[in-house]
């Protein structure tokens, strides 16, 4: 089981983010703020995949004006994604936001910072300090060692961090996001070692999905399996119902979410092999689609590993060249021939 680090809380509306919590799982809409019908559609769809957050972008006035209406029209807490401007951020804050986004690399007068403090402490809208590697200007250059762009990264946030704690402002979220995994994964280290406010984690502009996910697996993993981190995004480009979807692939075989449908291990085949345990897979998958129970099922083509992967799942078959032998928890319970064994598996399911 893994060791979650340990950090203070934060009060995010109705969600709170801390190490004594569950990882929180969210995303951004991809529609233009002022479509209020897109946002909330989108906002609704996000929720039942799993995100308890949703981040929207406030670029205008007109933005947060939206935001205000969309606010009232759905049932998880949103945050307004804050760049550049002052007024914008007072504006989502009044508009209510549950959290507002700053980033150090383009809101940096210290009084404007405190403005928004102050109107955050008003409406007990909590704040993420996001440091963006792009958006550091002294990390333009592409011949800066990793060492120092990551050295930069922390830098910049302990600046920003302290006028925070002046102000005796602590409901702060932390987050230091590159596209590179590797200064990604070291940043946010040195972030956990220097602090105990809660980390919100992930790799930024990480691409499409199919090209997203395992450099984003790679990265979170690393640092969730170290217990660092507390709310997550998947950035990908497209449908944002995508990013809660690959959120989840990566939570749940670290123990850190729980999971709502059948497990399903494959055995990968080999020369023993006297059945087509690949199709088998697929189909028993298919026949699982709207099954909704948190088990493991085990399918293998050999003894091997059969008997072993049944006593470690909650249903298990060893399939042969005509049957398979079926275990439920670890004890044989039935055969089934060939053309029946997915009834019959089905069957054992029932009984769990």
């Amino acid at each position: 089981m893994i060791k979650r680090r340990k950090t203070t809380t934060v009060k995010v509306g109705s969600v709170k983010i801390g190490s004594s919590e569950p990882i929180v799982i969210q995303s951004m809409t991809k529609v233009h703020t002022t479509n209020i019908n897109k946002c909330v559609k989108q906002i609704n769809q996000l929720a039942q995949a799993g995100c308890r957050l949703v981040r929207l972008a406030v670029p205008t006035r007109k933005d947060t004006e939206a935001f205000a209406k969309i606010v009232d029209k759905v049932n998880i807490p949103l945050i307004a994604d804050v760049h550049f401007s002052v007024s914008r951020a007072i504006e989502a804050i009044e508009a209510g936001a549950a959290k507002i986004r700053l980033n150090p690399g383009n809101i940096k007068n210290t009084k404007d910072i405190i403005k928004i403090i102050d109107a955050a402490k008003m409406h007990k809208t909590a704040m993420r300090i996001g440091v963006n590697e792009a958006s550091i200007r002294d990390l333009k250059a592409d011949d800066i060692p990793a060492a120092k762009r990551t050295a930069l990264m922390v830098t910049e946030l302990k600046k920003y961090i302290a006028i925070f704690e002046k102000q005796n402002f602590t409901q702060i979220v932390l987050s230091a996001k590159s596209t590179n995994p590797l200064r990604t994964i070291e940043t946010n280290r040195k972030i956990a070692e220097s602090f105990d406010y809660p980390m919100h984690l992930g790799l930024t502009h990480a691409g499409l999905p199919e090209d997203a996910e395992v450099p984003s697996a790679v990265t979170l993993g690393a640092l969730l399996a170290e217990g660092i981190g507390d709310t997550i995004r998947i950035s990908v480009a497209g449908n944002p119902v995508q990013e809660a979807l690959i959120a989840k692939k990566i939570l749940i075989p670290l123990g850190l979410y729980q999971r709502q449908q059948p497990e399903l291990i494959v055995c990968p085949t080999c020369g023993r092999t006297e059945i087509n345990v690949v199709a088998l897979a697929k189909k028993i998958k298919k026949a699982l689609k709207d099954e909704h129970k948190p088990i493991r099922i085990a399918v293998m083509g050999c003894i091997v590993n059969g008997p072993g992967e049944a006593t470690d799942a909650d249903l298990a078959l060893c399939a042969g060249k005509n049957k398979a032998v079926i275990y439920r928890h670890g004890k044989k319970v039935a055969t089934a021939e060939k053309d029946n064994i997915i009834n019959v598996l089905l069957e054992e399911l029932a009984k769990l």
